[in-house]
């Protein structure tokens, strides 16, 4: 160790000492990571269960805990930068200056971020609806700071970038409150229409969601050289949408099943 002290004329002690500040700043440091990270899990999740509480929109909720979130996670990293001793003056500039490189590199992000609140804003949809966007159709479960998540018809997840939606065109199913409901039912020629019409205005009049302020159509949609499409149009409350179409379609697939046609 005194020839440590004679060649670089650093003591022994101080290299302890040094070590000791070093390790001690790296260890506070780690602390201030790992519980700042729960805290901020912890708050986050508190959070979000007032907003539920009160009655928050959905789409809100989840685009706010996870803004907090991202922003508590970045204050809690600075925070332990600062706690290694690097100068926090310093440390932003360069962060700045980073910040201006990646912000080019990262613009879609930027974008995406304006869409999210561009979403929450205008609502052209809302947590629970189902959609159409980017040719891609589901139910909304998350509206989070740069994407929307959505979920199929068969389970599946798809997450689709808030930019791009909000820029592009929406078909939302569930916005408005009434829905029409569109058969159409191929009939061999020969037929008798009118009897068919009978059958199906009495299995509408007895299905309680069909709206009966609203006017049940069946008419002729065209024809071919075998069969006649005859259209039937009735309005349902927009939740009985996929029930109504399902159920009447099969009892009257039943109630046709001797002039031997398939529904479409």
């Amino acid at each position: 160790m005194k020839t440590l002290e004679s060649i670089f004329g650093i003591r022994y002690a101080d290299i302890n000492q040094f070590l000791l500040k070093i390790g001690t700043q790296v260890l506070i440091a780690v602390a201030i990571l790992v519980i700042g990270f729960w805290l901020t899990g912890v708050l986050t999740k508190g959070f979000k269960r007032i907003l539920i509480k009160s009655e928050t929109d959905m789409g809100l909720v989840t685009f706010l805990t996870s803004f907090i979130s991202l922003g508590s996670k970045i204050l809690v990293f600075i925070t332990a930068i600062s706690q290694l001793g690097i100068q926090m003056t310093s440390f932003i500039t360069l962060l700045g200056a980073a910040g201006l490189a990646v912000g080019m590199a990262f613009s879609g992000t930027l974008s995406n971020f304006a869409g999210g609140i561009m979403i929450l804003v205008l609502k052209p949809f809302k947590v629970g609806d189902q959609i159409v966007a980017l040719g891609t159709q589901g139910k909304v479960t998350e509206i989070q700071i740069f994407n929307t998540y959505l979920t199929t018809f068969d389970n599946k997840l798809i997450i689709l970038p808030n930019g791009p939606v909000a820029n592009g065109n929406i078909t939302n199913f569930t916005k408005a409150k009434e829905r029409l409901v569109v058969w159409v039912f191929p009939l061999p020629y020969g037929t008798d229409i009118i009897e068919i019409r009978k059958t199906i205005e009495r299995f509408l009049a007895d299905d309680a969601r069909i709206l009966s302020d609203k006017k049940v159509t069946i008419d002729v949609q065209d024809y071919t050289d075998r069969i006649v499409n005859l259209s039937v149009k009735a309005w349902v409350k927009t939740p009985d949408y996929m029930s109504v179409l399902a159920d009447v379609q099969n009892q009257l697939y039943s109630a046709f099943k001797h002039l031997d046609f398939q529904p479409e």
